[in-house]
């Protein structure tokens, strides 16, 4: 749901909203591409997931391995002709998309360093692609993606101290696993600032209105305070706790710019 509403946030960066059918499209085709990726991971990491999160689908018997890469072929053909009822452009975006996704569960996480920012890539993709629904990219949205990036890696870095586990027993080179979770707590906290110092850009620039400061505050606020805890306590429990945050911030973030659109 939160990568088909990326699609729309794209749009209503470079231009002014309004119901259409491309709007429509884009949402279905990222929602369905994103939904492809998701059941495509979770046959990939059904080992690591035994360990880690046993109640997931596949792992507690659910779901069956052969059924989430059934529901991945047709949430990819969905996602391709919605993409294809769109336009060109969206067609050619949504492949390097699902390419990107394909790379990082089949080799990309393995890497560590290298899959974060894979994962980083995915979450980026829809917001330019919101762009392309309705006209081409400007630059906040160049520079916000920037941003998105920023954070989702640092969301990504973390999540290796909630899996360090599973993911050291399936050799998975995380920044957690190879270096020690207290090394990983810092990296995340540095992507986390690189976002926070970017943040006020847009607005420095004249690219957004006032309405961008409230919940941009908000959401840089909020970022500080989940790196500055993770810093002060990198256990598996707290880490969690900062990696689920991250999806809040990201959320408000998402508004602020959202309202910079305005007046």
């Amino acid at each position: 749901m939160m990568m088909g509403f990326a699609v729309v946030v794209g749009a209503s960066l470079v231009s002014t909203l309004s119901v259409s059918i491309n709007l429509f499209l884009g949402f279905i085709t990222s929602f369905t591409l994103t939904g492809a990726s998701m059941a495509m991971n979770d046959y990939y990491d059904r080992g690591i997931d035994a360990i880690n999160e046993p109640n997931r689908p596949i792992p507690s018997g659910d779901v069956s391995p052969r059924e989430a890469l059934l529901f991945a072929v047709v949430l990819s053909l969905t996602g391709f002709l919605a993409a294809l009822m769109t336009n060109i452009s969206c067609v050619v975006v949504a492949t390097v998309a699902l390419v990107i996704f394909v790379t990082y569960t089949t080799k990309g996480k393995r890497t560590g360093l290298p899959g974060n920012f894979l994962v980083g890539a995915c979450v980026v993709i829809p917001f330019v692609y919101g762009g392309f629904v309705v006209q081409n990219l400007k630059l906040y949205v160049i520079l916000f993606s920037i941003i998105v990036f920023l954070s989702i890696t640092s969301r990504e870095v973390t999540k290796g101290i909630v899996d360090v586990e599973g993911d050291a027993s399936e050799s998975i080179r995380t920044i957690a696993v190879l270096y020690g979770e207290k090394n990983a707590a810092v990296l995340s906290s540095v992507f986390s600032f690189l976002a926070v110092s970017l943040s006020p850009l847009p607005w420095l620039w004249g690219l957004v209105s006032n309405w961008f400061l409230p919940m941009v505050i908000l959401t840089d606020v909020g970022l500080v305070i989940s790196f500055v805890s993770l810093l002060r306590n990198h256990s598996r429990k707290n880490a969690r706790r900062v990696k689920n945050l991250s999806l809040l911030w990201l959320t408000t973030g998402l508004f602020a710019f959202i309202m910079g659109t305005f007046g």
